[in-house]
């Protein structure tokens, strides 16, 4: 069972599935497919622990049998060591054990950061850098408490977006809309007070998140869980 705030993050995983079924259930998207032979879930709904717990929620009661949870997407990094596309594999979440999967190819792994904020500045950062986690992302403790209570191995695989000294081009904390996702209407006004700086920004962004995408991708379809 795979769970990201957002769709897009699982189009490199999508590649590698067999069998591949839309699911209609109260989340913003599910498939279900096979990858490597097993039965798998690709559960997004949006950003934060809680909407991330709610789809780790449905898919648990939907779901004849979740043998483990893996929370998954994008992240931010605090290490500076880190680059765009590193793949981060957590050792704990907010101090609290994770599993590791078996794989042959390269990570970084390390204790990550699970907040419901956007990190969008070094400076902020900086400051989340003192906690010892390198990397940030919003939706893990969610999933983790949900794998938790039921008992099931817990996993956090991430790829990083954005660098710990570069700065995203919007807050996008002020972006989310009441129930705490994205609102595409308000990232479009924001980048249209401000074209010739935001757009070119946005764009690179999306660039990098597609390719982002792609490399976690082909690096969950190599591990063992």
């Amino acid at each position: 069972m795979f769970v990201a705030a957002e769709k897009r993050e699982f189009d490199g995983v999508v590649r590698h599935l067999n069998r591949v079924r839309k699911r209609r259930w109260t989340v913003q998207s599910a498939v279900v497919g096979e990858l490597s032979g097993r039965s798998v879930a690709l559960v997004a709904n949006g950003p934060g622990p809680l909407l991330a717990a709610k789809a780790a929620e449905e898919a648990k009661n939907r779901l004849y049998r979740v043998d483990g949870f893996v929370s998954t997407g994008y992240c931010g990094a605090l290490d500076n060591r880190l680059r765009r596309l590193a793949i981060v594999v957590a050792t704990e979440v907010n101090g609290n054990a994770v599993n590791q999967p078996a794989v042959e190819l390269d990570y970084v792994g390390g204790p990550l950061l699970s907040q419901d904020r956007v990190a969008c500045t070094a400076e902020e950062k900086s400051r989340l850098r003192e906690t010892g986690a390198i990397a940030v992302e919003m939706e893990a403790a969610g999933v983790q408490r949900v794998a938790c209570e039921a008992g099931v191995p817990f996993y956090c695989v991430r790829v990083v977006t954005d660098a710990a000294l570069e700065a995203l081009p919007l807050d996008f904390n002020r972006m989310r809309d009441a129930g705490g996702r994205f609102s595409k209407a308000r990232i479009l006004a924001a980048a249209a007070r401000r074209p010739r700086r935001i757009l070119p920004e946005l764009m690179k962004l999306q660039r990098t998140s597609k390719s982002a995408s792609l490399a976690l991708g082909d690096f969950i379809a190599n591990c063992r869980f």
